[in-house]
């Protein structure tokens, strides 16, 4: 996070952890509670942006990702995943477009082993990858009237899930949520009117508010505890526009098609709420009574809710979902209690 950026947030009353990431504005309780109702905006600083420049960059990037990267413009960003050859995601991340290069949005603890292994397929291209994230700053904002306060500071705002637009060197990205929800990319003067203008309309928040709507959105973000852990189906990333079953080859895409169309899933996402706190971390594990000694899932990640306990993603056996009840680190342990989700489960509907 660049120093100026981290002392105006503390100026504005921002708390951090030991990673420089915004905890909180002073009442983590009360902003997870206005998060799930209210008008807020938030610091996203642990989220890195990796650039992709040069004459190749489409080409390059359509082999290494599963989404069909030909949709990104100006207009349009996307979720895509970076997999092993063996289908599993190392990353998800957003993609964007600005200026003359494509964007990339990850878990900046994830970004320099994403960076390392995307460079070593560069070889003869026309592609420079560097990361950026020192050129950004990174806000989200959420709210029933997020869009029209937007529109009111900036003039415009993308009307549909997965639109941009860029607008006076900020670049605008409508993302799925419970409400009207934005992620922002801009410089650090931009991005510092921009909050002082959200400020007296909507209230700041910190990470862990962020990730709940994130989670209650049914988005899932790989981490490094779930690294390698997932294909994406599993996650649920078809059903929030990440994988393109039409487009070439990409790592795992084989992998990736033969479970769409010949092999039966047999692990999905699901939301739920489990009564424990502070939140387990992304990869802790979860376990039914017929089988304590093995493993039915893993957390994708969780974060508190102002009524105690946690919402999270888990990915786990479909069958245990159906079967029976479904505990957090052992078989006895805290109830993960399913909630809905805002799209359909296909296997839900078949079932």
């Amino acid at each position: 996070m660049k120093q100026q950026w981290k002392n105006f947030l503390e100026a504005n009353g921002a708390e951090f952890d030991d990673n420089g990431v915004v905890t909180s504005f002073g009442s983590p309780r009360r902003e997870l509670s206005v998060a799930l109702t209210g008008n807020v905006f938030a610091d996203l600083s642990d989220i890195a942006v990796i650039a992709a420049h040069g004459r190749d960059v489409q080409s390059f990037l359509q082999g290494q990702f599963s989404n069909d990267i030909t949709n990104v413009s100006a207009s349009r960003s996307q979720l895509s995943s970076y997999c092993t050859p063996k289908g599993r995601m190392l990353a998800n991340f957003r993609l964007f477009a600005r200026d003359d290069g494509v964007y990339i949005a990850l878990p900046a603890a994830l970004s320099e082993t994403f960076l390392q292994r995307l460079r070593m397929f560069v070889l003869m291209a026309d592609v420079t990858l560097e990361d950026v994230s020192e050129n950004f700053i990174h806000l989200g904002v959420s709210g029933p009237d997020a869009a029209s306060e937007l529109e009111a500071i900036l003039g415009q705002v993308p009307q549909s899930v997965d639109d941009a637009l860029t607008r006076d060197g900020c670049t605008l990205i409508r993302t799925p949520g419970m409400h009207p929800r934005f992620e922002i990319f801009g410089t650090l003067e931009c991005m510092q009117k921009l909050w002082e203008a959200l400020n007296v309309r909507c209230a700041p928040v910190g990470q862990p508010a962020w990730g709940l709507l994130r989670v209650m959105a049914g988005v899932p973000m790989i981490q490094p505890g779930t690294s390698e852990a997932f294909v994406p189906q599993m996650a649920n990333m078809e059903l929030v526009n990440g994988v393109n079953f039409k487009k070439g080859c990409y790592p795992g895409q084989e992998v990736v098609a033969r479970m769409q169309y010949l092999g039966k899933l047999k692990r999905r996402m699901y939301l739920g709420r489990i009564a424990v706190e502070p939140p387990p971390e992304p990869g802790n594990e979860l376990f039914t009574a017929d089988r304590p000694d093995q493993g039915v899932g893993r957390i994708v990640e969780a974060y508190p809710h102002p009524d105690g306990g946690c919402m999270a993603l888990a990915v786990t056996q479909i069958e245990s979902i159906r079967q029976g009840e479904v505990h957090l680190g052992a078989a006895d342990g805290p109830l993960f209690e399913p909630a809905e989700l805002p799209y359909d489960l296909p296997e839900a509907a078949s079932g």
